[in-house]
């Protein structure tokens, strides 16, 4: 077996890789950026290398500084990750001359497949159902606009070398594939090196799934079952689950093994997706083949019981698979959301800065039977860099039903703390609520449909709600019996802690009694003369409650606000107060403060930097007109006008790199 590993990549894949070689006894060599001289994955090798400046395109894809920092190391193998190298023909070539195995594919199944055109003119000729489109190589804007045309919209643009959600846009107009098609040109030439373009129709109503398929060098190949990766949200995927809810077993294997054909047809070893639109007759079309690991790979893994960087790294070495396809059972059912940089609050758009909290779930076996898993590459005072991808942890769970996995992750996103940056766990959280969701009744337009003018927080129902309450309820008399145990005051003037208490909270009062002993609270609700009796071991100062109420966990953030905590659960983000009945009664008498007013300004909406300024002063914009793009976070990001107006003034110039509200222009 190797003795020591490169691992050409960073963030939660590096830390994933080094976790899987050191269990296998491996040692390992990270590679780092300027940004990155801190990070995680640089903390957990045995080794590291700098490698340059900050941008991937200076450091992390550059195929010389990565070969470099081989030659200094020693390291016989190269595990690429996902990103950056890990489909680049060119750096399996280099390494294949250098005497360095690859842990991936060989370099000619990288190039039959990995590169979008090609892999989907080898999959027609090969007899597979592939989506129509234009595989050609795309000049320029108007001719993307003549051959959408051509196709009939909605189209999907696409970089040719793309993936994870960059370089792609959908256009429903000519308009938009010219912008659309110059901005995944873009995102394309910045992310990949590689700006070529291709077109093809975007099927509306479809699902997104995926097969893991596996094979060794000594023509064994196998499928591993497959992925739903349909709720996405800018094509790029933020809830996947294993198995499907939607294939039944004879679709299940006719797609198995039709991708073990694909790849057996172009001689592919090591770990590989081929991913597939189904629609909602159970036809499917094949897409594209990921020829590497995908980012999702823990949901296979939880449901299969394989390692599958472990079966990488053994095929690389040459051994045969240790299994056949009829060893490969399903068992239980597995979850993953990705944890983002993002603010949902504000469009989904990247949030940059210190992580000053970070406390994800144990990981391990739950009280309930079921399995939590996190994979990151961050930690507590760490820094989200503008330069590379958003993601900051895979959360994933396990349990024996999908239900039962439903309320595994429901749970774990209720404990994962993080604070410091904009986040997407309320979103992921809400998702884990919806009623389509829940039933399995999802496409990739999920999110466009139920959450079309972005998302806004929760509204949580009337048993969430109740129960919310009275585990507030109860923490309050905590407090309260706390304060009242405070040495030093003055004789005579002891504090007593009332029953009666009003909690308000999403536009709902309750009017509540509480009782307290040892062992817990007993809270009344004087409108029905409901009982819930809520015990914990939560104290004043901790940021997690940890509560039963009415025989149910519940797990609640918290924070104390004047008169009461802010608490977030099941993406929902609240203030609740609780009072005495008279300081309510007087509560209801205060003014409300309302948010300054910013409709004649475009403001900043994230961290980033300044790529176009599309309108000048003195200049007439009309509703949804183009107004300027800012880049973050590798992705291009165009801002319209929200409504028709005439620009008075420009503040930032292309190049410019704004915080977020800083005032880029203003209107009359």
């Amino acid at each position: 077996m190797f003795k020591k590993i490169l691992i050409a990549n960073r963030g939660e894949i590096a830390c994933r890789v080094i976790k899987t070689a050191r269990k296998m006894g491996i040692k390992t060599v990270a590679v780092y950026s300027d940004a990155d001289a801190n990070a995680l994955h640089v903390k957990m090798a045995d080794e590291a290398v700098h490698i340059g400046p900050s941008p991937a395109n200076q450091s992390y894809i550059v195929i010389d500084k990565i070969m470099d920092a081989i030659r200094k190391t020693g390291a016989e193998a190269v595990h690429p990750g996902y990103g950056f190298l890990s489909e680049n023909m060119k750096f399996a070539e280099a390494l294949e001359k250098e005497g360095v195995v690859f842990i991936g594919p060989p370099s000619g199944a990288i190039e039959a497949m990995g590169d979008k055109i090609t892999s989907k003119k080898l999959a027609k000729e090969a007899g597979v159902s592939t989506v129509p489109g234009y595989m050609g190589l795309i000049a320029d804007a108007e001719e993307a606009v003549k051959i959408s045309n051509e196709i009939g919209y909605p189209v999907m643009i696409k970089a040719s070398a793309g993936g994870g959600g960059k370089g792609m846009r959908i256009a429903w107009n000519e308009q938009e594939a010219r912008e659309g098609f110059e901005s995944s040109k873009n995102e394309a030439a910045s992310s990949f090196g590689d700006d070529r373009i291709f077109i093809e129709k975007f099927v509306t109503q479809p699902r997104h799934i995926e097969i893991q398929v596996l094979g060794d060098k000594h023509g064994n190949c196998v499928y591993l079952h497959e992925r739903e990766c349909s709720i996405q949200r800018r094509n790029q995927k933020v809830i996947e689950e294993a198995p499907s809810p939607f294939l039944d077993p004879a679709t299940r294997k006719a797609m198995g093994e039709q991708a073990v054909a694909l790849a057996k047809a172009v001689g592919y070893t090591s770990a590989g997706t081929v991913e597939f639109i189904v629609d909602g007759h159970k036809n499917f079309y094949f897409l594209e083949m990921n020829t590497r690991l995908q980012v999702e790979h823990p949901v296979t893994e939880l449901i299969t019981g394989i390692d599958l960087v472990e079966q990488m790294i053994n095929v690389a070495y040459g051994r045969e698979l240790p299994f056949k396809q009829t060893d490969l059972k399903i068992n239980g059912w597995a979850m993953e959301s990705r944890l983002y940089a993002e603010d949902p609050y504000r469009k989904f758009l990247p949030s940059i800065g210190r992580l000053t909290q970070y406390r994800p779930p144990v990981e391990g076996p739950t009280p309930r039977g079921g399995i939590v898993r996190n994979d990151t590459g961050v930690f507590e005072g760490g820094e989200i860099s503008m330069y590379y991808d958003p993601m900051i942890a895979k959360l994933c769970t396990w349990a024996p039903t999908r239900l039962e996995a439903i309320e595994e992750m429901r749970l774990a996103l209720d404990t994962f703390e993080v604070e410091g940056i904009g986040h997407n766990l309320p979103f992921v959280a809400a998702v884990m609520d919806h009623d389509r969701f829940i039933k399995g009744n999802i496409t990739t337009a999920f999110i466009a449909e139920e959450y079309p003018d972005g998302f806004h927080g929760v509204e949580l129902d009337e048993e969430t709600l109740r129960n919310v309450a009275a585990a507030v309820a109860a923490m309050n008399r905590v407090t309260e019996i706390r304060q009242t145990r405070i040495s030093g005051t003055l004789g005579n003037h002891e504090r007593k802690v009332g029953d009666e208490w009003v909690v308000t909270l999403q536009g709902r009062e309750y009017h509540l009694n509480v009782a307290a002993d040892r062992d817990g609270s007993t809270i009344t609700f004087e409108d029905d003369g409901g009982h819930k009796r809520v015990t914990s071991d939560w104290v004043p100062g901790h940021s997690l409650a940890t509560l039963d109420v009415g025989g149910h966990p519940l797990v609640l953030k918290v924070g104390l606000i004047p008169m009461g905590f802010r608490v977030r659960v099941r993406g929902a983000d609240l203030k609740v107060h609780i009072r005495t009945p008279r300081a309510h009664e007087l509560a209801q008498l205060m003014p409300e403060k309302l948010p300054p007013d910013t409709s004649k300004y475009l403001l900043c909406p994230m961290p980033g930097l300044i790529v176009k300024i599309s309108v000048a002063e003195g200049e007439e914009v009309q509703e949804g007109q183009a107004l300027a793009t800012v880049e973050a976070m590798k992705m291009e990001n165009i801002l319209k006008a929200e409504r028709a107006g005439v620009v008075k003034k420009i503040n930032a110039a292309p190049g410019a790199s704004l915080k977020v509200d800083d005032i880029i222009m203003e209107f009359e």
